[in-house]
């Protein structure tokens, strides 16, 4: 195996595991944030937490990667995701609600840290097989999709204090994190490239193809976690079994990640503005679906569809990000883009709860749709093809 697919390889295997602490966070964190608050409709808050935690460190640690390069930055990523899992599991314990917050919050590094393994994958694969490289880390994600729910299922009551066991598993995935880590090899920017910072910031932001990438990552991020938040609330309140809840969130994951293995080839041939265009369509769906009925197969399908509509809009916005800057503009660029998501999650993180406590699961869906229409337009109108540029 030559030097660029041990890397992907390796970038795809560290994002599985990244996404599998996702999905039991998902599986758990509203149920566990229910459980532990007085106002229940602060139930979503360490969900919010967690996105807030990457929100506001996604910048930091694209400038600290420059600096430091991405392996040392992705190790203490993963460091800090352990200190913050055993802070969770001490909250639940002692039935801390705001301790679990900030554990989440915490947590949130680790996520904002490994948002780059995507970024990493562009740096070690040559321009025919980047947008390749990106979807194959990103179909790493697809282990998660399969081992995080069943992994929740199990330890949630594994040890005394409910979802304990579930916290403190995140640890043993953090450390095989670790390892694997270590044995990559990611070229580090030159001295001359560290001097060099290329155009402001402002200056890349006019370019319609950034405006267009950072607008299809945000919607589509920002509509898919909203519904998916909210998911485990509303079948509760349908009185589904966790178990159902567990296997909706386990197949949403699913098609948010499998599809990875053949999007790229999707962008070369069609063009990354189809891709994404389809993506909101396919969300589009999502709230159609879901707006017909509260059936476990309802919400099943909803979150099939938002999940595959999610992986066109954010591996489009990613493929399509990585044309607006060179070398070295890639920190702020692919900060400020990753801060605008996690802005976006933090806010449709923390309006999640209150909306379905305030207006219900259909106003929730409702209230995707203008966002996602917008996207469309954008797309359609101020996108630009590059079949050429990927692979």
């Amino acid at each position: 195996m030559n030097a660029e697919k041990k890397n992907v390889a390796l970038l795809c295997s560290t994002q599985a595991l990244l996404f599998t602490n996702n999905t039991i966070l998902i599986s758990i964190n509203g149920l566990a944030g229910f459980a532990l608050a007085d106002d229940k409709s602060l139930a979503t808050l360490p969900v919010t937490a967690y996105v807030i935690g990457a929100a506001l460190t996604t910048l930091p640690v694209s400038h600290l990667m420059r600096r430091i390069g991405r392996i040392n930055g992705f190790t203490i990523g993963t460091l800090i995701g352990i200190l913050g899992a055993l802070i969770c599991g001490y909250a639940v314990y002692t039935h801390n609600f705001w301790l679990l917050c900030a554990g989440t919050l915490v947590m949130g590094i680790y996520n904002a840290s490994g948002q780059y393994y995507r970024f990493a994958a562009a740096d070690v694969a040559s321009p025919d097989f980047k947008s390749k490289a990106i979807s194959l880390v990103l179909a790493g994600g697809l282990v998660g999709g399969v081992l995080g729910p069943q992994t929740s299922k199990i330890t949630k009551d594994m040890l005394p204090a409910e979802f304990l066991g579930s916290y403190l598993t995140l640890i043993g995935f953090c450390v095989i994190a670790l390892i694997l880590q270590r044995l990559m090899s990611i070229p580090r920017l030159t001295a001359a490239e560290q001097r060099d910072h290329g155009r402001p910031l402002r200056v890349i932001a006019r370019q319609p193809e950034f405006l267009v990438a950072v607008l299809s990552g945000m919607v589509g991020y920002g509509v898919m976690n909203l519904l998916m938040t909210a998911t485990p609330l509303a079948m509760k309140a349908c009185e589904h079994p966790f178990s159902d809840t567990a296997f909706v969130i386990q197949w949403h994951v699913v098609a948010m990640f499998a599809p990875s293995f053949f999007t790229g080839s999707l962008i070369r041939r069609f063009g990354v503005r189809a891709v994404m265009f389809t993506g909101v369509l396919l969300s589009l769906g999502c709230v159609a679906i879901a707006l017909s009925g509260v059936e476990v197969l309802h919400f099943w399908a909803a979150l099939l569809l938002v999940g595959v509509g999610w992986n066109f809009m954010y591996l489009g916005g990613t493929t399509l990000l990585t044309e607006s800057h060179t070398g070295p503009e890639k920190a702020k660029v692919q900060g400020a883009n990753d801060m605008a998501i996690f802005i976006t999650m933090a806010v449709s993180s923390a309006s999640s709860g209150w909306l379905f406590s305030a207006r219900g699961w259909e106003i929730m869906n409702y209230g995707a749709v203008p966002f996602l229409v917008l996207t469309g337009i954008a797309i359609l109108f101020f996108g630009r093809d590059r079949r050429s540029a990927v692979a």
